[in-house]
């Protein structure tokens, strides 16, 4: 995911209380959140924005209705522990900021692949035997947008060729129309088609997670 296509719909980061904690894992600041003593748990990785954009791990009131964002939806199932880590140690990328490639240099995925680990590493110290993530050698799911430069639809069709090559493991593409790059995470609430996108991927996503993290 590239920062200029999450700079095209960047979250509204308003102050708001989860339903689950703040913790240390693996050194790293992480929004926990479901049962504690699951022994399956799902790893969330923030875009650009970080950790603590509201519609990535929050439980809010909406017009007197209850709205569970991603990290708490995915808990609410009460089956996984769901792990959200600060991997930019309270430096998301500030819009205002004109030196993003400098950021980016800090934030680097080498960086992040190793603090991954340490999260992990502590996971299955404290009891957790599966981790669902998205690794090429491993069942995949793709969800992808209509309308995304970073990953357009006929890219995304072409990754699903390419899964759907490797017999061994299972691989889920679906492409959802009308929507653009984010859409699962940077959404107006008071747009009822985009919180339909949202959930239905979310969804998705839960169902993929309890079919194969076990």
């Amino acid at each position: 995911m590239s920062s200029s296509q999450c700079l095209e719909n960047p979250p509204s980061l308003s102050s708001t209380s989860g339903a689950g904690s703040v913790q240390e894992i693996g050194g790293l600041k992480t929004y926990v959140t479901g049962p504690p003593h699951s022994n399956r748990a799902i790893l969330l990785v923030s875009d650009v924005f970080g950790y603590e954009a509201p519609n990535l791990r929050y439980f809010f009131l909406f017009d007197h209705v209850s709205v569970r964002k991603l990290a708490d939806k995915l808990a609410a199932a009460d089956q996984f522990l769901v792990v959200v880590p600060d991997f930019f140690y309270g430096d998301p990328l500030d819009l205002s900021n004109p030196d993003r490639e400098g950021w980016l240099k800090v934030h680097n995925k080498e960086k992040g692949f190793e603090d991954a680990k340490q999260v992990i590493a502590a996971l299955k110290s404290k009891g957790v035997s599966a981790i669902g993530a998205a690794e090429v050698k491993v069942h995949i799911a793709i969800l992808g947008a209509e309308i995304d430069k970073a990953a357009p639809p006929e890219q995304v069709k072409h990754f699903g060729e390419i899964l759907s090559a490797k017999s061994e493991f299972d691989s889920f593409v679906k492409i959802f129309p009308g929507v653009a790059h984010g859409w699962t995470v940077r959404y107006n609430d008071e747009d009822h088609s985009a919180v339909k996108s949202a959930e239905e991927a979310h969804l998705d996503l839960l169902n993929w997670f309890t079919k194969y993290v076990k």
